[in-house]
């Protein structure tokens, strides 16, 4: 029996971590059936979304979880997370307001690399292994939480919002956040305080602490590997006019699995908007070979774009980004590197539409035609 009582709490904290690290691939994801009514809805689905988003926050979460692993008074666990709490908010709002976007996968990066962070500091590891004082944990706390935050903007970003009621949507969302960390830390604090009854608690907690350390590193290792794969993951922000890229997937399936494309040499002009604060994907099929020239100018305000295309058949996810920046007018040719789809995505961050004419020539197919 005692041998079985030492073997449940660290296998409990293994099994926790390995959950979490199994949420990684929808941790900060939002499912289709989301983003439409986060398209159509009101406060109460911003809320919503928000609350459950953290629920699936693994990295999140695990930086919670490491705050609270040695606290013990209640007066300390609402200091510290307050101080979480407010860092991330603070970038939650701002950037998202502001339309501040940065690469998700290099600051998911960094905020695994927090999760180690706490971990280490829940070791004493700045005394024992590097001989110096640790920072201030207040201080650290508030500045990771800052770096949290901008990974939760990305997210919500990366869904058309409404010019009219942004704070108020940008509000509602931060709530539902603050909401899913409270249930979520009640659970953390329950488990906690069964596990510090246990007489092999503190042999445990190091052994759950280097866990922590480790599921931080491998996070951070598979961020920075998704990072050097993929260009702006920008392009999967939603388009405020339909279903997000249902020109590049589900309108499109069964064409592009087909065995030939059927390209033929055209020419066309198409004036597409671009609504405020959002986006707008707008795609080409190709046989390997085939040949584009186009061009595309702005009436207005400068935007992000990203020419790229996918292999026909691909499930991975896999895109390849042939040119991006930030621009009112762009053009050039291209031959088609594989058969598959190929197009642009406009990102609008200005606080009205943005009219965009392209010109395109060469051998391809009209996806909506």
């Amino acid at each position: 029996m005692t041998l079985l009582k030492l073997s449940f709490i660290p296998l409990m904290a293994g099994l926790f971590v390995l959950t979490l690290l199994q949420q990684f691939a929808f941790g900060h994801g939002m499912s289709e059936a989301e983003k439409q009514a986060i398209i159509e809805g009101g406060n109460l689905i911003y809320l919503w979304i928000g609350a459950t988003h953290m629920l699936g926050g693994y990295d999140h979460l695990m930086f919670v979880f490491g705050i609270i692993f040695f606290l013990t008074s209640f007066r300390d666990i609402v200091k510290y997370v307050t101080a979480f709490t407010l860092g991330h908010s603070i970038t939650l709002i701002f950037a998202t307001y502001n339309g501040i976007q940065l690469n998700y996968f290099l600051i998911d990066a960094v905020i695994a690399l927090s999760v180690c962070y706490i971990a280490f500091a829940n070791l004493d590891g700045f005394r024992k292994y590097l001989s110096v004082k640790p920072p201030n944990m207040m201080l650290m706390i508030i500045g990771l939480g800052l770096i949290h935050g901008f990974g939760l903007s990305t997210r919500l970003q990366a869904l058309p919002l409404s010019e009219d009621s942004l704070l108020l949507n940008i509000i509602s969302f931060n709530a539902g956040i603050e909401l899913g960390q409270i249930t979520a830390l009640a659970g953390m604090l329950v488990l906690v305080a069964f596990w510090k009854k246990s007489q092999s608690f503190a042999t445990h907690s190091r052994i759950a602490n280097f866990m922590l350390i480790a599921a931080g590193l491998m996070l951070c290792l598979m961020q920075l590997h998704d990072f050097t794969q993929s260009s702006e993951p920008e392009k999967l922000i939603a388009s405020t006019t339909g279903a997000p890229g249902i020109l590049a997937t589900e309108a499109v399936a069964d064409t592009i699995n087909s065995k030939k494309t059927q390209t033929s040499q055209r020419k066309d002009s198409i004036t597409i908007t671009i609504p405020a604060r959002g986006s707008k994907e707008y795609k080409l099929l190709f046989d390997k070979g085939a040949m584009i020239e186009y061009s595309w100018k702005s009436d207005s305000e400068e935007l992000f774009f990203d020419f790229h295309g996918e292999p026909a058949g691909d499930t991975s996810g896999y895109f390849e980004s042939f040119k991006k920046g930030t621009e009112k007018v762009s053009s050039g040719s291209l031959t088609a590197p594989f058969r598959g789809s190929i197009g642009w995505y406009w990102k609008n961050n200005s606080s009205k539409p943005v009219d965009i004419v392209l010109k395109t020539k060469g051998n391809y197919k009209k996806i909506d035609s």
